[in-house]
């Protein structure tokens, strides 16, 4: 298990590399890409202000000088200066408890409800609750996030507080309402997810209970929740497990609609607002920590493999 650890902590690194170099090529050295003068906008940018500018930045130097001058900084813990003074690193600091507290909560209901949806619906196959899961995941993904977005918002926020006297969702998120102020949101971002991992489960928990192993625990005579829960559910869950790790790293990248439509001031507005307004240097720091989150993330789910599937071995 150590060795295996620290051979995809190195094939992170190139990984990283690779991500980065990409992401700051787009960003700084295509043609039409001089922050500086996208920062005077219409106009001409002054000739002093501009070579002070780029001495300042570093943007005077050869482009694999400044890429180089980049990634020793993100090694050393600096991601540098957007084009308003302020360090990148605080920017994102100040946005990512936001996201991570909504992607959390988000993960938490896409999870437990997805795969009890799906267990649910593979026990009871061709029957009616396993034909509303299908109906329910099928409409949930067919409708867009921000369409869900508005109309829960406007249900759950507005009329189930204007007409029933619930105040246990709010229309717009306050941070003074703690945790529960991320219900909606999470539950908005979670739910094209949730449908995906309801279906997921559904398909691989009914493949597994086909398999032999399966049909031998039930001939013993084992306890049916037994056989699902310690014999089939185990292996079934290794696709879903992938799946939620990679949706994981999506859901840490911060959304952007859901962040809109709530007004959280999270990732993936301040991702956004950057984009929107040229920064390239914020653009290329949040990709650095959204690269950084996936590859952690992918890692958390390969060593739970070999939790769920004693067979497994890492050499």
């Amino acid at each position: 298990m150590g060795r295996y650890l620290i051979r995809r902590l190195i094939q992170a690194i190139p990984v990283l590399l690779g991500a980065t170099f990409l992401i700051y090529l787009l960003t700084f050295a295509m043609p039409g890409a001089d922050p500086i003068q996208l920062l005077a906008g219409e106009k001409k940018a002054d000739p002093l202000v501009a070579a002070m500018l780029r001495e300042k930045y570093n943007l005077d130097d050869p482009f694999l000088m400044q890429y180089w001058n980049y990634i020793t900084g993100v090694f050393q813990g600096d991601l540098g200066e957007s084009l308003n003074g302020r360090k990148v690193l605080d920017q994102f600091a100040e946005a990512f408890p936001y996201t991570v507290n909504l992607a959390l909560m988000a993960f938490v209901i896409e999870a437990v409800v997805g795969v009890l949806a799906g267990i649910m619906a593979a026990l009871r196959r061709g029957k009616f609750l396993d034909q509303l899961v299908l109906l329910s995941t099928l409409m949930v993904i067919s409708i867009p996030v921000f369409v869900t977005g508005f109309v829960l918002q406007l249900t759950l926020g507005v009329h189930l507080k204007n007409e029933w006297g619930i105040e246990f969702f709010t229309p717009s998120f306050n941070e003074n309402d703690g945790m529960i102020g991320y219900l909606l949101p999470a539950l908005v971002l979670a739910s094209t997810s949730l449908a995906y991992v309801a279906r997921l489960t559904r398909t691989s928990l009914m493949e597994t209970m086909r398999a032999d192993y399966v049909r031998t625990a039930t001939a013993k005579g084992l306890p049916r929740r037994r056989v699902v829960v310690s014999h089939a559910l185990r292996n079934a869950l290794i696709p879903i497990i992938t799946f939620l790790g990679a949706d994981l790293g999506a859901l840490m990248g911060g959304a952007v609609i859901t962040e809109r439509i709530f007004n959280i001031h999270g990732v993936g507005g301040l991702l956004a607002k950057s984009v929107y307004l040229k920064d390239g240097a914020v653009v290329v720091g949040g990709v650095t920590i959204l690269v950084l989150v996936y590859l952690l993330a992918n890692l958390l789910v390969d060593l739970l493999y070999a939790v769920l599937d004693p067979r497994i071995r890492y050499a």
